[in-house]
């Protein structure tokens, strides 16, 4: 199944079709994505029986893309998950996964431009994990259990505001507003033959400046389901961004950074392309 906001409403997109779920259930369940994750079983229980025929509708050429979870209670980031990644990072793998927050209010979608301020923005595709019920010391073993689905998302980094403290400041360098695109939907897990190995790829402008796969996480979904439930409640909707292969600006021999203009096109295998536009504000000279 995949699920999204469309237009500002709970979706099921179904090809090139859409069944809007207030609508289909008859307000069984709201329109507000946000207040579908804490029934989430429930809701997809109901799915399972699809909506009939006349629920559904075209998907408008223009429809607009909002989060899939578009207030989660946590937003977790894992640092220095690909090993390539650490090399052009001159870092060396972490024993243990390195956790680091995303400010929430940090959390768009596929249809909201990102608006570049500063001028060392960079880019870092990941899959993102949404988690599907309230855990707690969820075994490695019973992870994708938990697991909502999988979307496509990019941890947008300020650069100069990440390294400005010793030690870096993680969280506020990375959570500007715009600076958690998700989307453009969210995948469950059945729909994927291997959800730990997946092909991820990142184009700016047409050029590709990252690509790998999934299976080269140092640390997987699992085993980080099973660290970070260990420590803390994971609760529905809540995203856990997974790491970022290498191709990364900043890392560069010139570092590359994002300006207005860019277009930045994140695709993951099984789930799609997000498409990210990116916009100036007055500091950078530039208006929407």
């Amino acid at each position: 199944m995949r699920f999204g906001v469309i237009d500002g409403r709970a979706s099921i997109i179904d090809g090139g079709e859409l069944i809007d779920v207030a609508e289909a259930s008859r307000s069984l369940f709201s329109h507000d994505a946000a207040a579908i994750w804490p029934v989430w079983s429930e809701f997809t229980a109901w799915a399972a029986g699809n909506a009939a025929p006349a629920e559904r509708r075209p998907l408008p050429p223009d429809a607009e893309f909002g989060a899939p979870s578009p207030r989660p209670a946590q937003v977790l980031a894992i640092g220095v998950n690909y090993g390539d990644h650490a090399v052009e990072a001159g870092m060396e793998l972490p024993a243990v996964p390195m956790v680091f927050a995303k400010f929430p209010s940090c959390i768009t979608g596929a249809s909201d431009p990102l608006m570049v301020t500063q001028p060392s923005v960079d880019w870092e595709a990941e899959l993102v994990v949404v988690i599907g019920a309230d855990c707690r010391d969820v075994a490695a073993a019973d992870a994708w259990g938990v697991v909502a689905g999988l979307t496509v998302g990019q941890d947008i980094s300020d650069r100069d505001l990440q390294f400005a403290a010793s030690p870096p400041q993680f969280g506020l360098g990375k959570s500007r507003r715009g600076y958690g695109p998700t989307g453009p939907w969210l995948v469950t897990v059945d729909e994927f033959a291997d959800p730990d190995d997946l092909a991820i790829s990142c184009t700016l402008n047409g050029q590709t400046v990252q690509g790998s796969r999934t299976g080269e996480l140092v640390h997987t979904v699992p085993s980080l389901i099973a660290y970070l439930s260990g420590i803390v409640e994971l609760r529905a909707g809540d995203l856990i961004f997974t790491g970022t292969p290498s191709g990364v600006g900043f890392s560069r021999t010139s570092p590359l950074y994002l300006a207005a203009g860019d277009v930045l096109v994140t695709s993951i295998e099984g789930i799609g392309d997000l498409r990210t536009r990116i916009v100036g504000g007055p500091e950078m000279g530039a208006t929407v």
